[in-house]
């Protein structure tokens, strides 16, 4: 990796992960000589923002802001923008205005195999990533350059509570100050005043939450009946919503639950899982409740009210999801997994094609030399150790980043071309 600097480089922030990390990530630019700009949307992009100097209300409308962002790329000579996700309605006319411009474009996203890790990719992430057009044949020939061994996770890391913080102090701050910001429309469907609800909500009965959630992963684990697990996604999260057939999470159970019903034996269970931030817009347990009854599986189905996905991983005998990053807990176990959408992880060698019935009745082995191959890619090129919510997190993420987001080349071509720095190993915190 080369001794990259800043100097030249004019850095245009949009909308980032709740919290203080992009204002940490563009204090920490600027030290490497570089300009940095934000523009905040709304109250909460503001409150996490410290450097007023550089700070850019956008108070006009979605329909103005391409017009509005030509001017200010030509206007502060923008040659990067750094964004969170790319399929939201602002970022996603960003990304389509940067492209054609030939500017860089850093994306962030949660990690494909958090909570470890993040992601940082350039001009797209998740269905638009460039891992959804790779093959395993092509990163095995690109970690032939590489000796190094694929770094082992943390004995301790998450930041779920944290990241629940952020969340409902963003909310408050759209909800109490936005005065400013009237033409401002959140990208999901659900108000404000319910999203900060329902973070509020979830925060304050955690600790309820897991009584809960204890009782019923022991109920499972002390059954002794065989189980396949179900990993569901936040119905808004943009990975259901813009890469997958489903825009309900009630079609996608009904999937699951009837395969379920035609093809497992008599005596298995099914187990569905949900993801640790979910807040309780969509009635799960109801919905199953009503699929249990149609489908003639009562006794059989169980739900478990997110928490660590390792103790319920440890004893299934099979995975289902549409494209949870989830997913690679299972392939990393060796587990058959079946999938419904677009992920970065379906490929062929490791994820099944079988229809669900057959699946669940007798499912086919991934190769896990393959999946290894493609995990260790992943981890020398677009998997950076470190977390946006917690502080211990930030700085582990920070020492990496700033460096790839310098350097000329994407992490998967430094990585193919033989260029790229090796990764320093991240070794377990206690």
């Amino acid at each position: 990796m080369s001794n990259a600097t800043g100097d030249t480089r004019v850095f245009l922030f949009l909308q980032g992960p709740h919290g203080p990390f992009f204002h940490r990530l563009g204090r920490m630019l600027r030290m490497t000589g570089a300009e940095v700009w934000r523009v905040g949307f709304n109250a909460g992009d503001r409150a996490f923002w410290f450097h007023p100097q550089s700070y850019l209300p956008y108070t006009g409308t979605l329909e103005d802001w391409p017009n509005y962002l030509d001017r200010l790329i030509a206007e502060k000579s923008v040659t990067d923008i750094v964004l969170y996700g790319d399929t939201r309605p602002i970022h996603a006319r960003a990304v389509e205005l940067a492209r054609d411009r030939g500017m860089r474009i850093h994306v962030f996203e949660e990690g494909y195999m958090r909570p470890y890790w993040v992601t940082y990719e350039r001009d797209g992430s998740n269905g638009h990533s460039r891992l959804m057009e790779m093959s395993i044949e092509d990163m095995q020939k690109a970690l032939a350059r590489c000796d190094t061994e694929a770094p082992l996770p943390p004995a301790h890391w998450g930041d779920t509570r944290q990241h629940v913080f952020y969340g409902a102090l963003y909310h408050w701050f759209v909800m109490f100050r936005n005065g400013d910001y009237r033409h401002f429309r959140a990208h999901r469907e659900l108000p404000v005043t319910r999203e900060f609800q329902l973070y509020l909500q979830r925060l304050l009965l955690m600790p309820f939450h897991g009584l809960e959630r204890w009782l019923a992963t022991n109920h499972i684990r002390l059954g002794g009946f065989p189980y396949h697990l179900c990993l569901l996604q936040l119905e808004h999260d943009a990975s259901f919503q813009q890469h997958s057939a489903f825009n309900r999470m009630a079609d996608f159970l009904e999937v699951v639950v009837k395969g379920f019903a035609e093809g497992a034996p008599g005596h298995h269970h099914l187990v569905f899982k949900a993801h640790p931030l979910e807040n309780g817009r969509t009635n799960i347990r109801r919905e199953l409740k009503r699929l249990v009854i149609k489908y003639k599986v009562k006794g059989r189905v169980h739900y478990v009210r997110g928490g660590k996905l390792a103790q319920l991983l440890n004893d299934a005998r099979t995975a289902v999801t549409v494209n949870s990053t989830a997913g690679q807990q299972v392939l990393w176990r060796g587990i058959p997994i079946k999938t419904f959408g677009r992920a970065v992880y379906a490929k062929p060698e490791f994820v099944s094609p079988q229809p669900l019935p057959e699946f669940f009745a007798q499912p086919a082995r991934p190769d896990n030399k393959a999946y290894k191959d493609y995990r260790r890619f992943l981890l020398e090129t677009s998997q950076i150790p470190g977390g946006f919510y917690s502080a211990r997190g930030r700085r582990t993420l920070l020492r990496h980043v700033v460096d790839l987001m310098l350097i000329g080349e994407d992490p998967y071509d430094a990585l193919t071309a033989g260029t790229a720095a090796p990764r320093q190993q991240l070794r377990a915190v206690q």
